[in-house]
């Protein structure tokens, strides 16, 4: 079931006809759609990822496992740590890792909006939860939730409303929180997560992965020696910050493009899949205007199909 069904079937079969205006605050805070993220898009956190499978993906595979007074799954399982740490990336892997299973992701914060039903959005949300087999419910920035509640009555409302339902049946609901400020979770709604899971920031060992991973397929000349020296020189970032850093050092060879006055025809074809007829001369590389065979001409004037794809290096993109 993808995004649409949650939208226009999940939602309206619980809503009464002409509720327009409720169905659009559920389709901006409710998203249903299976991710694409498996556990090897997420460098590191390997014990979060035996906790998530323990507490997740077993009780659904093996239910008889878990159906005794004591074995049972975790009720509520929180995620917390520093913004850009992988917390919403080890959701979406969990979720993909989940087959059989309906995945709603929920933005906490516009359900605490002032401009939103709350309380009959959380209602909807876990009847529909509850009607599928099984169910994965992520509340993202979960401490949105509880807030301080003398700002307007509407979140103390919020907030009741969320502790019945995470106290109600929910055997095949599976609920998942994430936040980076557990101190401001109210002390009720955070005794639904029991079991909670700190996730910190990577070590040099996995910074050098999450470069790996950022880069992907780019044309690169990086060796593994430079992977981990730039895990090394990164202490204290996060996965996301990370990734920003990669962004920028791809955006190099962006900007020597546009800046360019001159080009030069290429020594030899290094795109990732060149056709047998390219050669020295299909395609063009940005200069200096003292380089041999420089021509004058900026980058409109070069064919879509015949930019030298620069190499990403160590120098040129994360020196400086």
């Amino acid at each position: 079931m993808d995004k649409k069904t949650i939208e226009k079937s999940d939602v309206n079969s619980t809503q009464p006809t002409g509720a327009n205006t409720f169905n659009d605050q559920m389709s901006g805070i409710i998203l249903m759609e299976r991710p694409n993220v498996s556990w090897d898009n997420v460098a590191g956190l390997d014990s979060a990822k035996k906790t998530l499978i323990e507490g997740v993906i077993l009780p659904l595979k093996y239910p008889d496992l878990f159906s005794g007074r004591h074995r049972r799954p975790w009720n509520g399982i929180l995620l917390y740590g520093p913004p850009g740490t992988g917390k919403s990336d080890l959701i979406q892997a969990l979720a993909t890792e989940a087959t059989n299973t309906s995945f709603f992701y929920v933005s906490s914060r516009k359900i605490s909006s002032k401009w939103s039903d709350g309380e009959k959005i959380l209602q909807t949300l876990f009847t529909t939860a509850r009607e599928h087999t099984n169910s994965i419910i992520f509340i993202d920035e979960v401490d949105a939730l509880s807030g301080t509640c003398s700002e307007y009555e509407s979140l103390r409302r919020i907030k009741t409303e969320f502790l019945i339902q995470m106290s109600g049946e929910n055997r095949n609901v599976q609920v998942l929180g994430a936040t980076h400020t557990p101190w401001m979770i109210d002390a009720s709604i955070r005794k639904r997560f029991e079991k909670r899971i700190n996730i910190t920031l990577p070590e040099a060992s996995v910074r050098t992965e999450i470069f790996k991973i950022q880069l992907g397929n780019a044309v690169h000349s990086l060796s593994e020696e430079d992977f981990t020296e730039l895990g090394k020189r990164t202490n204290g970032f996060s996965g996301y910050d990370i990734s920003v850093v990669v962004k920028e050092a791809l955006m190099k060879p962006v900007r020597k493009v546009q800046t360019a006055t001159h080009f030069r025809k290429a020594e030899e074809a290094c795109n990732e899949n060149p056709s047998a007829s390219d050669t020295v001369d299909d395609l063009f590389i940005p200069c200096s205007s003292k380089a041999i065979g420089a021509i004058e001409m900026s980058w409109v004037d070069v064919p879509k199909d015949k930019l030298f794809e620069t190499n990403v290096s160590m120098v040129s993109s994360f020196q400086g």
